[in-house]
């Protein structure tokens, strides 16, 4: 919508201290507000311009209109306030926190809080920052501090202001296409996929690749790196880093194996003997053979593990000849005597 107004007399209609509290969060924040007057007020100069559509389409932009993005406008009542933010807070941004008294009565003893514990000693400094924020930084925030005047040092505390820092973006996932174990010889692309969120679309990330503990790529814009031939050498673990320009936030990806399969040998023909392994006896001789030659290689095999059977059979009816001649003589009847008269 379009704010238009003309700066008018209003202090009638609310309380001072509520005029002194929206002047002074509208004050904050007067990049983004162009009037200062309650737009639902009839005698109020500020009004929508029906022809206008909502802001927050896409864009922001309405019949050649640009608007800037919507905050919550928040008027407190307390003598002592903590401002925040009015944006939303990502990773990598500095975080500003004020303690602000009411028309700006000097104050002492300012102390800031996250969910309860002091952030630092005492002191006149009324603002709080952080350079770098991380979500670690989320919490409730408030600040004490004791007037000067007027009395003779009144202490005072805010009420809590909810921090939440938001993840920038996701810690990347690296991914190998069109697969993880590629041919060698055949192409394979790595992919580090992450994404930023729509109010930080305009950002850049910068991604790097990683090998075994090395750079294989350096930062740069383009989130895929290529290896046109893969070869054995490539097998590795690989990783990807994606960063800020700023390098103020960066994140790692899981590492992915890559195993890159090298051309699988032809196995030699089979053959069609069923022996247990072990070392063949060695072939015989024509000679041996009785005469039987032949220039096939496998005959000859085959023929030589017969001469072998035919050997151990051999030796074995010796041993049984010889076991059924010692069974005869101790089995054969004793001849008898007889009596001598």
């Amino acid at each position: 919508m379009k704010l238009s107004c003309v700066p008018m007399a209003w202090a009638l209609y609310i309380p001072s201290a509520v005029l002194w509290e929206a002047h002074l969060l509208v004050a904050a924040s007067f990049e983004t507000l162009q009037c200062e007057g309650p737009v639902s007020t009839e005698k109020s100069n500020c009004h929508m311009d029906d022809d206008l559509k909502d802001p927050r389409e896409t864009d922001y932009q309405v019949k050649g209109y640009t608007f800037s993005e919507p905050f919550h406008l928040i008027v407190s009542y307390d003598w002592l306030i903590l401002q925040g933010p009015a944006a939303p807070i990502f990773e990598g941004d500095p975080l500003v926190l004020r303690c602000r008294a009411w028309q700006d009565w000097p104050l002492t003893q300012v102390t800031f809080y996250r969910d309860g514990s002091a952030l630092g000693p005492p002191g006149p400094n009324k603002e709080f920052s952080i350079a770098v924020v991380q979500e670690a930084d989320s919490g409730h925030y408030h600040c004490s501090a004791i007037f000067r005047s007027p009395g003779p040092g009144s202490p005072e505390t805010t009420s809590t202001v909810a921090i939440t820092v938001q993840e920038l973006f996701a810690a990347p996932v690296l991914r190998a296409s069109p697969s993880a174990e590629p041919k060698e010889g055949s192409p394979v692309t790595l992919s580090c996929h992450t994404k930023l969120p729509l109010q930080r679309s305009a950002a850049r990330l910068l991604f790097s690749f990683y090998k075994d503990g090395r750079t294989v790529r350096s930062k740069g814009l383009s989130s895929e790196f290529q290896v046109p031939t893969a070869s054995v050498e490539h097998s590795g673990s690989y990783w990807c880093e994606a960063a800020t320009e700023d390098g103020q936030v960066w994140k790692q990806s899981s590492q992915l194996e890559i195993r890159v399969q090298a051309p699988q040998k032809l196995a030699a023909p089979e053959t069609t003997s069923k022996e247990t392994p072990g070392p063949l006896p060695p072939l015989a001789t024509p000679s041996e053979h009785r005469g039987f030659s032949s220039p096939d290689p496998h005959l000859h095999h085959q023929m030589s593990i017969l001469l072998k059977l035919m050997q151990d059979v051999r030796a074995l009816l010796g041993h049984l000849v010889i076991e059924l001649r010692d069974l005869s003589g101790h089995l054969k009847p004793e001849t008898t005597k007889a009596p001598v008269k």
